[in-house]
């Protein structure tokens, strides 16, 4: 029997969640889809700059996972840049970070943001 998915700790959903072709005609066509947990592991990983192993502790899984999720991911949006297809943010194992940590890690996160500062202050002023 396989070992129970792990659900993966997001910071928050995209904001923008669904990315068309510029040259689009309006013939229908397969949607790349990358899932949140996706999204989130290239979020950490090439915009906040996130080793995978802190992104692996931030989302609460193991490092071998956040490579699979972070290749996969990676691939297809490779696939919707050449192939001019568009790409879709949805779906996955994962769940919302609550607000209820002290430090969230990322300094990115909405809901930690002012949990962050008052944090980095204390360390300062230790």
């Amino acid at each position: 029997m396989p070992r129970p998915k792990k659900c993966r700790k997001v910071c928050c959903l995209p904001q923008i969640n669904e990315f068309l072709p510029a040259k689009s005609d309006n013939v229908e066509r397969e949607v790349v889809i990358v899932t949140v947990d996706e999204y989130e592991a290239v979020r950490l990983i090439d915009n906040e700059g996130f080793s995978q192993e802190e992104c692996s502790g931030y989302m609460n899984i193991a490092r071998t996972t956040v490579q699979q999720i972070y290749d996969s991911a990676r691939k297809k949006i490779a696939r919707a840049l050449v192939e001019g297809l568009p790409l879709k943010i949805e779906g996955g194992d994962y769940r919302l970070c609550d607000g209820n940590e002290e430090y969230c890690g990322c300094g990115g996160c909405r809901k930690h943001r002012h949990g962050c500062m008052r944090q980095e202050m204390q360390e300062e002023t230790e």
